[in-house]
């Protein structure tokens, strides 16, 4: 999402690296061209021209260090400022105080609140809480009946809410439901308009002076920019709102509602939507977007992410199979599924150190969702027997396989050769000298006792 502010930055940190040392005319002059970056990447003006001034005023008052270059100094700077445009600390629902915990889901039409109910939903169940999805939305003819699919998918209840209710009396009923039978978090799914209108507040006012609301969050789409912004202090000004959940962070936004929403609103984003699958939902963390707007990655999230797929006893299994020459083909699918459970390869890639200044070689590779897909594709068109032994994959096989998975031979080929050539680096790194394996060991030196 902010590949283009990430470009710009580096350019400009590119050129402080190359002075000798700091002063108030190389400030003034890459704090010029970090405005114009920030401003291309639709950030609110005012919001700018504060960010602006508090890094000019950190950087002129900066001690000359010996440790960091000019460049690195102000990175610094820069970096500690955008955690703090970003919200500076990472904020999550309140599930203590007072149950059951009722959040009411807020925004225009189109902006994903009903998809979003249903990850926050999954994500709460998976933290152990029992969630409850309650359809307000009785203006949107589909509303009501993709909640359903959603909870059912999810495995959490629906209220059975009906068009011809009052959004308020839906409300009420669920707060009831929800007592008598232990669901700990109600998720309220609010209608939405194409614009901010009367009747629209009247309704969520009405919501909220009827049910103890614990969370008011209002669902933006980041793809909107700056409109995203002043709608959400609009909704804020009107229900005083506890966060804010970012939608479409993966698509191709500048990154200006996200740069912009905490400083107008005051309000901290708590969550963000990076993909349509229903476990694309994931905690805010200022300091790890800072850092990725930089360039220096985030190895933190990419951790969590590789943690949540990741199973420990089948993590212990595959180690012993590459140590042993017995890593099939079976378990080179089963690996690419958990690569596609943390992500799409883009995503993966940019929470690497450094990976933006790879991106900006000349014959870079690039992340290719289609050939992964193809792999895929090609290993499940082969039988059980050929997935755990390659070589009995002769011609026909091959051309079987090809035509089954919707390939040419020659991308047959080329998978299986990959795969027998990386079980041929495995075997040369577990014989690399110093790695003792089986039953041959290597002697000892003399005076060196075992």
């Amino acid at each position: 999402m902010f590949d283009n502010l990430t470009d710009r930055l580096e350019e400009v940190f590119k050129k402080l690296r190359g002075s000798a040392k700091l002063t108030e005319e190389n400030i003034n002059e890459s704090m010029r061209e970090v405005r114009m970056a920030l401003l291309e990447a639709d950030v609110n003006l005012q919001v700018v021209k504060d960010f602006i001034a508090r890094v000019t005023e950190k950087s002129l008052g900066l001690e000359v260090t010996k440790k960091l270059s000019p460049g690195q100094q102000v990175i610094k700077v820069v970096y500690g400022e955008l955690v703090e445009l970003l919200g500076g600390t990472t904020e999550q629902i309140r599930l203590d105080g007072r149950q059951p915990v009722t959040i009411m889901m807020t925004g225009l039409q189109g902006s994903g609140k009903t998809t979003t109910s249903g990850k926050l939903a999954r994500m709460l169940k998976k933290k152990g809480r029992k969630p409850y999805l309650v359809p307000a939305d009785i203006y949107r003819p589909a509303a009501i009946d993709q909640l359903q699919v959603l909870g059912k998918k999810l495995d959490v209840p629906v209220h059975p809410s009906t068009i011809d209710m009052k959004p308020v009396d839906i409300c009420r009923q669920a707060m009831e439901t929800a007592n008598q039978n232990g669901y700990d978090t109600l998720i309220f799914d609010t209608a939405g308009r194409l614009h901010v209108d009367e009747s629209l507040m009247g309704e969520l006012k009405e919501i909220q002076d009827a049910v103890q609301l614990s969370e008011i969050l209002f669902v933006a789409d980041s793809m909107t920019g700056q409109d995203a912004v002043t709608v959400a202090a609009k909704f804020n000004e009107d229900l005083e709102i506890s966060g804010v959940i970012l939608t479409k962070m993966e698509g191709d936004a500048r990154g200006g509602a996200a740069l912009s929403i905490k400083q107008v609103t005051r309000k901290p984003i708590k969550f963000v939507g990076v993909g349509e699958g229903l476990d694309a939902l994931e905690i805010f963390h200022p300091d790890r977007i800072a850092s990725r707007i930089l360039g220096m990655g985030d190895v933190l999230t990419l951790i969590e992410k590789a943690e949540s797929v990741v199973n420990r006893d089948k993590a212990a299994q595959l180690a012993k199979k590459l140590r042993h020459s017995t890593f099939t083909l079976e378990d080179f699918l089963d690996q690419l599924q958990q690569i596609k459970k943390m992500g799409s390869l883009e995503q993966i890639m940019e929470m690497i150190p450094g990976i933006n200044k790879l991106k900006q070689l000349k014959n870079a590779p690039k992340p290719d969702e289609k050939e992964l897909a193809k792999t895929e594709a090609i290993i499940r068109s082969m039988t059980k027997k050929e997935r755990h032994n390659h070589k009995i994959i002769n011609g026909s096989r091959r051309k079987r396989i090809a035509a089954g998975s919707g390939v040419s031979i020659a991308e047959v080929n080329r998978v299986i050769k990959s795969y027998a050539a990386m079980l041929k680096m495995m075997k040369k790194m577990r014989g690399k000298p110093g790695r003792m394996t089986g039953k041959k060991r290597r002697k000892m030196p003399k005076g060196m006792k075992r």
